[in-house]
């Protein structure tokens, strides 16, 4: 399949465009972007450089991919950013590169970012997520695969939320969600854990059952947050999905969601 590229969209010279690929009117694809094959270009859409895209990602209207920072440090110098494969950028949509030289924001696979959805410099992305409209993210926060980020949520620099996380239409995130954790509020509390999306995402029961556990063990066992990863780690011992939850709790460095 040839690639298709409508006469009034701008490809710089040392963009690079994959097979396959359909560009569609007014896009401009700029210098030192990478595009991977059968990628599809709605109508206005901006991707900048240096960036890199795998194969099969979809950019609707007027979103805006690999702009450089906002962070006021920034004097030009060459940043990144690195997108993997199967993502949707729906309209309005906005990413940016790295801030300091060399560095890079990164995301993964089958991403969903709803319109306006934001990600700030120096990010990292997992593969499986979405972002719910005008979800955003600060810099320097990092996303744990299959997580959802809910509608005009807001996520403060330098957090993280965990895998098969889920935080709440206009949350305000300033601390760490953890992996299966529901977090929702201005400031967010953890209310529950994400039983469906575990079950969706074909978790077992025995799974199921020991997250819920650990959930009442970090929030309704009356524990300090040292106690109830002792525990967990005496009771399960050698579970994956615990030990990725331990892991992001005792790695925390501003502390989690209470």
């Amino acid at each position: 399949m040839s690639t298709t590229i409508h006469p009034t969209a701008i490809i710089d010279p040392r963009a690079s465009i994959g097979d396959g690929c359909e560009i569609g009117p007014y896009c401009i694809v700029g210098a030192d972007v990478e595009l991977g094959a059968h990628c599809w270009l709605q109508h206005h859409v901006s991707l900048n450089g240096p960036s890199k895209f795998g194969w099969g990602n979809r950019f609707h209207a007027f979103c805006s991919i690999g702009q450089q920072t906002q962070d006021l440090k920034y004097a030009g110098e060459p940043t990144h950013l690195e997108v993997g494969d199967e993502n949707c950028f729906r309209e309005f949509a906005t990413v940016h590169r790295g801030t300091a030289p060399g560095s890079k924001t990164t995301i993964g696979n089958r991403g969903n970012f709803l319109a306006y959805a934001h990600i700030a410099h120096d990010c990292t992305v997992g593969s499986g997520v979405i972002f719910s409209n005008n979800g955003t993210i600060a810099g320097h926060v990092e996303v744990g695969d299959c997580a959802i980020i809910g509608g005009l949520t807001a996520i403060h620099q330098f957090c993280r939320i965990g895998a098969y996380a889920l935080t709440g239409g206009c949350s305000k995130i300033v601390q760490d969600v953890p992996p299966y954790m529901i977090a929702d509020g201005n400031p967010a509390e953890v209310r529950s854990f994400n039983k469906v999306g575990l079950e969706r995402h074909g978790f077992s029961e025995e799974a199921i059952r020991r997250v819920k556990e650990a959930y009442r063990l970090i929030y309704r066992a009356g524990l300090n947050v040292q106690q109830a990863m002792e525990q967990i780690r005496n009771e399960w011992p050698d579970t994956p999905e615990l030990a990725l939850l331990v892991g992001f709790v005792t790695s925390s460095t501003r502390g989690i969601v209470k």
